[in-house]
């Protein structure tokens, strides 16, 4: 529990919500003011570190934006308050209603967490199946799908670089200066720059602060990144820089890519992509030539033309080279449950005797036995003697069956849970899933599309989807066309304010959180994060939200629920049998595993930390999948207890835990494919690479002659969960940056006013003259044009990006939006005065 009393004199464990690295920061809180922050020198990951945005967190936690009691949508449009009891009732009747006249499958759900709000969101997956859902989106699907394609297709899972020891680091689309993205980030690149024998490639068209410490930095055209990289992939292969013999022994489909190739003109790509050949030629034998190479891209690529043709070619950099499973190379890692991908148990350095028997006998008890076992522990629940026998008894039989029957348990569940229609097409629209989600730019269409199978209610999780998805007014018109839709979220956010219901939750600092961002090698780490405070008066927490709806939909039998609830009573270990056996009796309960384990294994923590006990559960998963690792971590326990040694020592760890450590050889382990191999050859990224001939890259026009990179990552800019403007030290109203030559060209100088247009909105803004930019390009920071509330009415500052980004524009495969490359016409606001002694010979028809 929470002491609402605490000494404001105590450094309390806690982590930064800001970006995917949640570093670990201490905070002193004063009457629920994050009063002071500083980094956490016990995180084992970031070590003390911190930028400096997480030293305002305080604008996200306190002020008039925050929600504390849940609103309905009236006739009029209007919001009114109305009691939790009735909000959830009215929700759960109208879920009944929805999913009774058009099927589960039309209930959407979008989000499931922020950059650290994903503890709640998984508990969110047991309201999507408990309502029979299908689809589910996040920001992710505007993101990485085409990039996580590439990665299932070549091996399997994931891959992160090891830049604190890599010889060669190259940054494709990406300024980690800014966004981060990695552990330390700016320490480590200033360890790359001042250390001569190491060497930083930055690839793109901004001199950003990273492009600015590079050793080489390729300024290519915007939108050209396609070219640029097949170029350097192709002087690997013509200047034979590539790891024949390496690449003879570890992967599969080699000569495909060499042929392709073989065949590309060097010099004409590096004249459609603006970077001179012999830099071209310089970067990539860099890269041949060195010792360790790692790879990042992100959003500058990810959301600009070829998206997924970009990921590919990228990552063939590395593959070529032979950089993988070595120190300062690439490498997929564990997961303490994946946010994106499958699942997967690493193969074990050694199996039990006997295993394949144990696990047949194992599985056939617990889907014999379950019901026994359930009545047992109802029957011996309270009961001093009873009950200890049966918990001996469950420690007896998971030790000897556990390790072999574990994973043939747990990978159902983990795809259940995980990824729900991994893969195939939309029936409305036929738009390609990935992970399970489907691409964020097909949503208002599987809403407004005339099919007898669209979308007819959507759930929106902790997200902001109207504000941060392309073309806002279409998405508006969506969200108003559904029978249903609710947000929870902690304010009255711009997507909440076209919801029929906003529930507002408890803050990020209010309950438990962890962040599930796991995504290093060969140190894994992860941190459940403890309440800093008591919830605000008035507001829930997600799993709360979700447990209460799924109550009322009656979607699990009571009596089974306390004859779980008794096993956990009784202990662990008779929980741990109950359950699992339960669930390898009846699979269609997988779904809701959150939802049981809140009600069940949660209702024996003290009161308000019921949450906790999604940690357990992740925690078995984790060492079932990892148990090698796990017990290198310094989990040595057996079976189902090394997953409970993990949960204590996370629950006691406030700092965050090292929850497995691999050898660098280990990462050939984490590969999919059943020879073990890369399969360097993606056919249909092969055809499309083929393709690149027969275009010249030109994304302007005389209408649009700007390109509009709309979303850059800035010192006082974030997630738009901070929405007070107050929080931005400099640069308060987000300004358009632009080269001087264009400035001059238009007669403008920072300060002044222009107007935006593109081809579905028009926006203005000031004008800051930066040397970041080439002629043509200008960019628009991320985190603006979000209402905050003030005394004199709601307040906005910035542009809100996606009033002037297009749905159509976006990636062949994917459906990844072109947010960094937006034509746009720009056009100088005169003031009146300027005006008239700029244009007094010019009609005023023409003005």
């Amino acid at each position: 529990m929470i002491d609402a009393n605490q000494s404001a004199d105590t450094w309390k464990k806690n982590a930064c919500i800001l970006c995917e690295c949640n570093c670990g920061i201490e905070v002193k809180v004063d009457d629920r003011r994050l009063l002071k922050i500083r980094g956490d020198k016990d995180h084992p990951g970031s070590q003390g570190y911190t930028c400096e945005k997480p030293l305002r967190l305080d604008s996200y936690q306190n002020g008039s934006h925050r929600l504390d009691t849940p609103l309905r949508r009236s006739a009029d449009g209007t919001y009114e308050e109305i009691d939790w009891q009735t909000a959830l009732d009215e929700i759960a009747a109208r879920l009944r209603a929805v999913r009774a006249e058009h099927g589960g499958e039309s209930i959407f759900f979008y989000g499931g967490g922020g950059q650290g709000n994903h503890l709640g969101g998984s508990y969110g997956r047991a309201l999507f199946h408990a309502v029979g859902a299908r689809y589910t989106s996040n920001a992710l699907a505007q993101e990485k799908t085409g990039e996580g394609f590439v990665d299932t297709e070549l091996y399997g899972s994931h891959t992160s670089g090891d830049f604190e020891n890599a010889e060669v680091s190259v940054f494709v689309g990406k300024n980690p200066w800014q966004s981060h993205g990695m552990a330390r980030a700016r320490p480590t690149l200033k360890e790359i720059a001042r250390d001569p024998e190491r060497s930083m490639i930055v690839i793109d068209p901004r001199k950003s602060e990273t492009a600015a410490m590079a050793d080489y930095h390729l300024q290519l055209k915007p939108g050209t990144d396609v070219w640029c990289l097949a170029a350097l992939d192709a002087t690997l292969v013509q200047e034979d820089l590539i790891a024949s013999e390496w690449l003879r022994a570890n992967a599969v489909g080699v000569e495909e890519v060499l042929t392709l190739l073989r065949e590309v003109d060097i010099a004409d790509y590096s004249r459609r992509c603006g970077v001179p050949e012999e830099t071209i030629r310089a970067a990539a034998r860099r890269i041949g030539r060195a010792g360790s190479v790692s790879t990042y891209e992100d959003l500058g690529i990810q959301q600009a033309p070829n998206a997924t043709v970009n990921a590919y070619l990228q990552k063939l950099l590395w593959v070529l080279t032979g950089n993988f499973a070595k120190p300062g190379g690439m490498h997929m890692h564990s997961w303490m449950f994946p946010i994106a991908g499958t699942w997967f148990p690493v193969p074990h350095d050694s199996t039990p005797r006997f295993d394949s028997a144990r696990r047949t006998v194992g599985l056939l008890a617990m889907r014999s036995g379950a019901g026994a076992m359930r009545w047992m522990a109802a029957k011996l629940s309270g009961k001093g003697f009873g009950s200890s026998i049966m918990e001996r008894g469950a420690q007896t039989s998971l030790r000897m069956f556990f390790e072999s029957s574990g994973a043939a348990v747990a990978q159902p569940i983990a795809n259940i849970l995980g990824n729900p229609a991994q893969d195939g097409f939309t029936l409305v629209t036929g738009a390609r899933i990935v992970s399970g989600l489907i691409p964020a730019n097909s949503i208002a269409d599987e809403i407004l599309t005339d099919h007898p199978d669209r979308l007819r209610a959507m759930w929106i999780d902790s997200s902001n989807p109207l504000h941060s998805l392309a073309d806002s007014d279409r998405f508006r018109r969506a969200m108003r066309s559904l029978d249903l839709t609710v947000v929870v979220d902690v304010a009255l956010t711009e997507t909440a304010r076209e919801a029929d219901y906003v529930l507002p939750a408890s803050s990020q600092f209010e309950k438990y959180e962890a962040s599930m961002f796991t995504l290093h090698f060969p140190h894994n780490t992860f941190q459940l994060r403890n309440p800093l405070m008591p919830a605000k008066p008035g507001t829930r927490s997600e799993p709360f939200i979700y447990a209460e709806l799924i109550d009322r939909l009656g979607s699990v039998d009571k009596k089974l629920l306390s004859e779980l609830r008794s096993a956990a009573v009784i202990g662990r270990a008779a929980f741990n049998l109950v359950l699992f056996s339960t669930i390898e009796q009846r699979p269609e309960l997988a779904g809701l595993l959150p939802y049981i384990l809140y009600r069940t294994l949660g209702s024996t923590f003290a009161e308000g930390e019921e949450a906790k006990a999604m940690i357990w559960g992740m925690a078995q998963m984790a060492c079932i999948a990892n148990p090698d690792a796990a017990r290198r971590a310094g989990f040595t326990a057996e079976g189902a207890a090394q997953g409970e040694q993990l949960f204590d020592a996370i629950v006691n760890n406030p700092q965050g835990v090292t929850f497995t450590d691999d050898r660098y050889e280990d990462a050939w382990k984490y590969i999919r494919h059943a020879d073990g191999k890369i399969h360097a050859y993606i056919p249909e990224l092969v055809d499309e690479i083929r393709l690149l001939d027969k275009e010249d890259p030109c994304y302007t026009s005389d209408a649009y002659p700007f390109i509009l990179s709309a979303g850059e990552r800035r010192a006082f800019t974030a997630n738009v969960i901070i929405r007070n403007p107050e929080w931005r030290r400099r640069d308060k109203q987000g300004s358009l940056r632009m080269c001087p030559t264009d400035a001059s060209a238009m007669g403008v100088a920072s300060g002044d006013s222009v107007r935006l247009t593109t081809e579905t909105g028009t926006a203005s803004t000031v004008v800051e003259i930066s040397e970041m930019m080439q002629p043509g390009h200008v960019s628009l920071p991320n985190g603006m044009g979000v209402s905050y509330p003030t005394e004199t009415g709601d307040e906005v500052v910035g542009v809100a990006l996606n009033t002037l980004t297009s749905v159509t524009r976006r990636d062949k495969f994917f459906g990844n939006p072109w947010h960094k490359n937006v034509p746009v016409r720009i056009e100088a606001i005169r003031t009146p005065d300027a005006m008239e002694t700029d244009d007094s010979d010019v009609p005023a028809e023409a003005i």
